[in-house]
């Protein structure tokens, strides 16, 4: 009897050791599929960017399936990122858009339930109009809602963020309200833009920019202090006059995260991969093409980042997204 009790737990140990290799084997990251949460509506710039992404990986023989989840100004997607078990294989696509809903505490999401990882793109953004638009220089545009107050919309993807600031600090150029009209992915309003369903729009270049060369739409003014390098003849509101940063330097941009308490034997392979795919020249060449700028913001100092944005975006929505003084 204890010769066979002494066999038998001997089989059963001998039986977990060889379940257990294969397993330990299996563990090795990445073992299947990365989900990449993409928060807003196919086509947009950060949907592109990210499936630039995963066919760059897609080559090395990483698969990344890229899921769009859009609605709330990128909350619903970035929520299910936060929720997700933290093994590397939920990331998603954060940008200054959600994060200023997270500064005007608008959603439940706090940056602490996220594990910053790598920095995509930074996006300028630009005021477009309808091709053939009576209003199709700056100027004119400015002078079109100076003259119909509370009249002209401006599209924008999402609202409470960087698009929707710029939309309302166009209005104030023109001491004058807009009507601000949110959508849930810059493809929706460039669509609309071009079928004149708006009158202007606040996009990026490289959501824009095949409408923009098909002459469906023009961009007439840039967000920012220095014209664009792929777009050299559309001006600055600088240098026509028009202060949009009265509050403040803001900047758009595009980010990678996965939920927090991250292995960190999983984080830096992540990091890794996806660092490489950022700086790899094909990558460069989609977004620098569409006038975003790539850069190599990683980890911690990714982390530094996001807070300082989200801190700068909290203080100039107390200053914009306020009932004007009378």
């Amino acid at each position: 009897m204890l010769l066979r009790s002494t066999f038998i737990r001997c089989a059963l140990a001998a039986a977990a050791c060889c379940a257990m290799a294969p397993a330990g084997a299996a563990d090795v990251y990445p073992s299947k599929e990365i989900r990449f949460v993409v928060p807003w509506n196919a086509g947009g710039s950060n949907d592109i960017a990210a499936r630039a992404l995963a066919n760059i990986l897609g080559e090395q023989g990483v698969r990344v399936i890229v899921e769009n989840v859009p609605g709330a100004t990128g909350g619903i997607g970035m929520a299910k990122v936060a929720a997700a078990e933290p093994d590397g294989y939920t990331i998603g696509m954060g940008t200054s858009s959600t994060l200023a809903i997270i500064a005007q505490k608008l959603s439940p999401l706090r940056n602490e339930q996220f594990t910053p990882i790598a920095r995509v793109t930074t996006d300028p953004l630009m005021l477009l109009v309808p091709a053939g638009s009576p209003n199709g220089t700056l100027e004119g545009f400015v002078g079109h809602v100076k003259k119909n107050p509370g009249k002209v919309s401006i599209g924008t993807p999402g609202s409470n963020n960087l698009n929707h600031i710029f939309a309302v600090m166009t209005g104030r150029a023109a001491t004058a309200d807009i009507i601000v009209v949110p959508y849930t992915g810059g493809s929706k309003v460039v669509a609309d833009l071009a079928g004149r369903q708006i009158e202007g729009a606040v996009l990026k270049p490289s959501e824009s920019k095949a409408q923009i060369d098909g002459g469906l739409v023009k961009p007439i003014g840039v967000f920012a202090n220095e014209r664009l390098k792929v777009m050299p003849d559309v001006p600055t509101f600088k240098e026509k006059g028009f202060d949009v940063f009265p509050h403040g330097p803001l900047v758009q941009m595009a980010y990678i995260v996965a939920p927090a308490n991250l292995p960190p034997a999983v984080r830096d392979k992540l990091t890794a991969l996806f660092r490489g795919a950022i700086q790899s020249a094909k990558f460069k060449a989609v977004a620098e093409g569409g006038g975003a700028l790539v850069d190599d913001v990683t980890g911690a100092a990714l982390g530094r980042e996001i807070a300082d944005v989200e801190k700068s975006l909290a203080v100039v929505a107390k200053q914009v997204f306020v009932p004007e003084k009378k």
